[in-house]
């Protein structure tokens, strides 16, 4: 019997729906965005941690990064806090001091710029350029598409040179040759020695986009730079060595080289790609959390239409129900039948949800160039919750049908 509720639940919500296409259509569109968005932040938050992982394997899992503060929050470099400002700023000094450790196999300075570029009068919006060395696409990945990088003597004395990203490149120069010729950035000329292909990396908003990399003397030359959020020394230890033997030993070589004391504290800051990890999972957790509420909105809303539609059906049909109760229907029968029935009308909601949201997922990825596509666990919990919400909201309307009096149903007009 309760197989056949079933089916005939499904039946007569179909039919409901064919009859009133325009009152069930609006009555579960809630449904339908609260799936969609679901599905959709569920594709963001899946693409963006594949990019913190892809960044992370090129980078090598233990490489390691200095900094004279860490804060997940960038700090105003014209009003530290006192416990930033007793710290001494890194120099290159300390990156070479950590180079000739055993258990080190790079180590370098490097600092970000925010700058613009300009050839001829073409010019790109604020771009980060990166103050490394040789040694840059090694830790941050991408390819060198044409010409070189820096030669030691060029990072050594600053030589005014510059490799560009291909983008900006293509941007400013055009069908001519970059190589050889100068770019302004920041006021400053420098010549172009090569263009290399950056991999694509979801973190960097518009106004952060990698477009120039120089000699680290060069920029510290020319340009003028944050000291504390922007400067820092990347460390890679050998294979040998794990990242908290070689973690340990920088500690020991910076304290003796700053003259620390064993009951002084550290006056820098490390921070490893696991932390970095971690920061970025809470980061997304929250952005998840926050968009599931929104959504949850929605199919709130979504619900409510549905029980609002089923205490409707329960009117209209309550000579329907005076006469299967009559012909033997319990009360347990007709409340089933009527859960059946919501469910069913937002189960159909949370089904053209999952189809949009899955149109949304790959627009998602087209335009964010993401590597992954909608997660399937999305469209398992959004078929789940969009169910759940038609038992909850179909509870009420269905309580209503169950307790009806034969006889009074029977007289129903």
């Amino acid at each position: 019997m309760r197989f056949h509720s079933v089916s005939e639940g499904w039946q007569i919500a179909l039919d409901q729906l064919r009859a009133n296409k325009l009152r069930s259509g609006l009555t579960i569109l809630g449904v339908v965005i609260g799936v969609a968005t679901v599905m959709g932040m569920a594709s963001i938050v899946q693409g963006i941690r594949d990019q913190i992982i892809n960044t992370i394997e090129v980078a090598g899992p233990t490489t390691f990064y200095v900094m004279r503060f860490f804060s997940q929050t960038p700090l105003n470099p014209d009003q530290l806090p006192k416990e930033v400002r007793i710290r001494p700023v890194l120099k290159p000094s300390e990156a070479k001091l950590i180079a000739g450790l055993t258990e080190v196999q790079y180590s370098g300075m490097w600092v970000q710029l925010f700058e613009k570029m300009e050839f001829q009068g073409e010019h790109t919006q604020l771009m980060t350029a990166f103050g490394a060395d040789s040694h840059y696409m090694e830790i941050q990945g991408g390819e060198l598409l044409d010409g070189r990088f820096f030669t030691p003597s060029e990072e050594a004395s600053g030589a005014p040179v510059v490799v560009l990203e291909r983008a900006p490149a293509d941007k400013l120069f055009g069908r001519l040759q970059p190589i050889g010729r100068f770019v302004r950035i920041g006021g400053n000329s420098l010549e172009v020695i090569g263009i290399y292909q950056n991999p694509a990396n979801i973190f960097q908003p518009p106004s952060q986009e990698i477009g120039a990399i120089m000699p680290f003397e060069t920029a510290r030359r020319f340009f003028r730079y944050d000291q504390t959020n922007a400067l820092w020394i990347v460390v890679k230890p050998v294979p040998t060595a794990t990242v908290t033997q070689t973690e340990d030993a920088v500690t020991v070589a910076l304290r003796r080289s700053r003259g620390l004391t064993p009951g002084q504290p550290n006056s820098f800051d490390m921070i490893t790609q696991d932390q970095i990890l971690d920061i970025f999972n809470g980061l997304t957790s929250t952005f998840f959390g926050i968009m599931v509420a929104l959504s949850s909105v929605a199919l709130m809303v979504g619900g409510i239409g549905v029980m609002a539609i089923m205490m409707v059906s329960v009117t209209d049909r309550t000579r329907e129900i005076g006469v299967r109760k009559a012909l033997g229907a319990t009360r347990l029968e007709i409340l089933w039948q009527f859960l059946i029935e919501a469910s069913t009308l937002t189960l159909l909601g949370g089904l053209v949800g999952i189809f949009i949201g899955l149109i949304f997922g790959q627009v998602i990825k087209l335009i964010l160039h993401f590597d992954s596509g909608v997660p399937v666990w999305s469209a398992f919990v959004a078929c789940l919750v969009s169910v759940l919400i038609g038992l909850v909201f179909g509870v009420l309307p269905a309580q209503r049908a169950a307790r009806l009096d034969p006889v009074e149903a029977l007289r129903y007009e």
